[in-house]
């Protein structure tokens, strides 16, 4: 019995030595967005502080693409040993759960949520010779020139896609979608004029915006961003959208409860670093309080109800 005792410490200290302790070798964060983007310019910031936090690279990996869906596939199948991540946002996952009936993973079930990153809502932008100055504005003539405007968003269900439908809906006012792949494309085409309307991220546009290249008329989400704090949200300009937009941190399911409970407390302790707190203003994003991983998998559920609820009450599909 001895013998078989001390050969089965001897086998497990085997496998602890297989095994060292986490991480051992670079990461992957995978990104569901092009470089440039939002999401990338957070994932990239992010990245930076958290591989030096545990002392190990973070590799960028990005996967554009069909509003996140490829990303985030290639998270929910991928080994679940926490040496593959995922940043992504809040209508890839909330939106895409209720919108898409083909989705190759099922969100709730295949992603664990580790870390909830920043809080905040996206852009309405024209061209700067678009003739209006607020929402108020843009409403009154968008009616008076019915079908006459497409406006972009970065794809079929994206929260731009969604956030436009809806008011729509409410103000009466008809534009044909033209859905992009990438938030850069469209601000591209909008300085050249070949797009007019857009709906995007709040991050990407601020100097194009600040150089007077574009035109920023509201901000959905419950609150005004810090980066331009002036700029009146949807709701505070008659057409209420109280939806918050926010990135995140997502492992594949199975992945070691440490491994989770480790990354979502080096992730709250980067983000209260008062420098990377005020890189977050200078980029539009609210600062929000810390969440554990559970509390931000109970956003995720609200925001897939909540968006649920649009997506039926709009009559939105992904056609």
């Amino acid at each position: 019995m001895a013998a078989l005792a001390s050969a089965g410490s001897l086998a497990a200290a085997g496998a602890a030595h297989a095994e060292p302790a986490w991480p051992a070798r670079p990461i992957r964060l995978v990104v569901p967005s092009s470089a440039g983007s939002g999401t990338d310019l957070f994932a990239r910031l992010l990245a930076e502080r958290l591989g030096k936090a545990l002392k190990q690279s973070i590799v960028i990996d990005n996967r554009t693409g069909a509003t996140g869906m490829i990303g985030n596939d290639a998270v929910a199948k991928a080994k679940p040993d926490g040496y593959t991540l995922l940043f992504t946002y809040a209508a890839s996952v909330a939106i895409n759960q209720t919108l898409q009936p083909k989705l190759p993973y099922d969100a709730l079930r295949d992603l664990i949520p580790v870390a909830q990153v920043g809080s905040g809502g996206n852009f309405l932008v024209v061209s700067p010779d678009f003739p209006a100055r607020n929402l108020k504005e843009f409403v009154a003539y968008i009616k008076a020139n019915p079908d006459a405007y497409d406006y972009a968003s970065w794809g079929v269900g994206s929260g731009g896609h969604l956030t436009m439908e809806s008011l729509k809906m409410q103000a009466g006012i008809k534009l044909r979608h033209v859905p992009y792949k990438t938030v850069p494309q469209i601000l591209n085409d909008l300085q050249g004029g070949i797009v007019k309307v857009a709906f995007v991220d709040s991050s990407s546009p601020l100097q194009l915006i600040r150089a007077g290249k574009i035109r920023v008329l509201a901000l959905s989400g419950t609150r005004r961003g810090p980066a331009l704090p002036d700029l009146a949200t949807m709701t505070e300009q008659g057409f209420p959208f109280n939806t918050d937009s926010w990135y995140g941190m997502f492992a594949p399911a199975g992945t070691p409860a440490p491994i989770v409970q480790r990354l979502n407390a080096e992730v709250n302790r980067v983000l209260a670093d008062p420098e990377m707190r005020q890189r977050f203003i200078q980029l539009n994003m609210s600062e929000m309080p810390p969440k554990s991983s559970e509390q931000f998998a109970q956003t995720v559920r609200s925001d897939i109800r909540m968006w649920s609820e649009v997506i039926r009450a709009n009559h939105i599909s992904a056609e």
